[in-house]
């Protein structure tokens, strides 16, 4: 089913509405999920929070193209106003970002014209849970120009039928990369990335509302650090990008980026190994 909406909704309630609906959601790989196919066309690029958004991430600022990581940013209030509905059967509290692919197939125009489409496309099972995949396009005419899918887990118990072999690491069977450069993040940076991108969810805001979650300090949001990864590290015109979220970073902190050929990560710093994002940049022929 095809909904067409008349402009793009606000996160605000979504996140609220999933929140509260979010205690009776029973999540499984076999549950039913909504197969509402959400159109937004007609969506131009607010400049101002596109500049604030570049800053943030470390992006240059004044460019005409748009960061290769910034459609999700537009998408993602459709993505949102599906995972907080009663008809998708994960609890939106809790729910963790894990792996994004980016596919780029040209350079979009911060003064461009497009239409947005988001969907579900399936459920999973995972070692920890259930896994959602939800789809991101950006059409400029007729032409798709970009396009991602996200999976995000809800983490329940699980017996022999749930449980899939584990996800084949982007990092797997790989030595560590050489360090570039170590960044010392504020304690705000998710609150300017929460005010650039919309996302306010309360574990990236202040250490007493991430708490609540769990976390005993605010923690970054995971398409901060890999946009602030990709900002560092470049990407050609056409490209296509993976990277998996494997732990939180915590605010403040420091944090190593390394990078060698087409992978990056992020791993925690002052020479800790623990690896929080993993990455790899796939040129791709335009």
């Amino acid at each position: 089913m095809q909904t067409t909406l008349t402009g793009s909704p606000s996160l605000g309630p979504l996140l609220a509405r999933g929140a509260l609906l979010s205690p009776f959601k029973r999540p499984r790989p076999d549950a039913d999920y909504p197969r509402t196919r959400l159109e937004l066309p007609g969506v131009r690029v607010d400049l101002t929070r596109l500049a604030a958004y570049e800053r943030v991430c470390g992006f240059p600022t004044g460019d005409d193209s748009l960061p290769v990581t910034y459609p999700h940013v537009l998408g993602f209030p459709l993505a949102m106003r599906l995972m907080s509905g009663r008809d998708f059967p994960l609890p939106l509290l809790g729910l963790v970002h894990t792996s994004i692919e980016i596919t780029r197939h040209t350079t979009l125009t911060a003064t461009g014209e497009y239409e947005l489409a988001v969907y579900v496309d399936e459920l999973a099972p995972h070692r920890r849970g259930t896994e959602a995949g939800v789809v991101t396009s950006v059409r400029s005419g007729e032409q798709v120009v970009w396009e991602s899918r996200s999976t995000y887990l809800a983490r329940h118990r699980t017996d022999g039928r749930q449980t899939a072999p584990p996800v084949k690491d982007v990092q797997e069977e790989h030595k560590p990369l050489p360090a570039v450069a170590g960044w010392r993040l504020a304690a705000d940076v998710g609150r300017r990335y929460g005010a650039a991108s919309g996302d306010r969810n309360p574990i990236h805001l202040h250490p007493l509302t991430a708490r609540l979650f769990g976390f005993p300090r605010a923690i970054a949001h995971g398409m901060w650090t890999v946009a602030r990864c990709l900002a560092a590290h470049g990407t050609p015109q056409a490209v296509l990008v993976r990277a998996e979220f494997k732990a939180p970073v915590l605010l403040p902190g420091t944090v190593t980026y390394a990078a060698e050929g087409g992978r990056f990560e992020l791993r925690g710093g002052g020479g800790g190994d623990r690896v929080h994002l993993a990455g790899e940049v796939y040129p791709l022929a335009s």
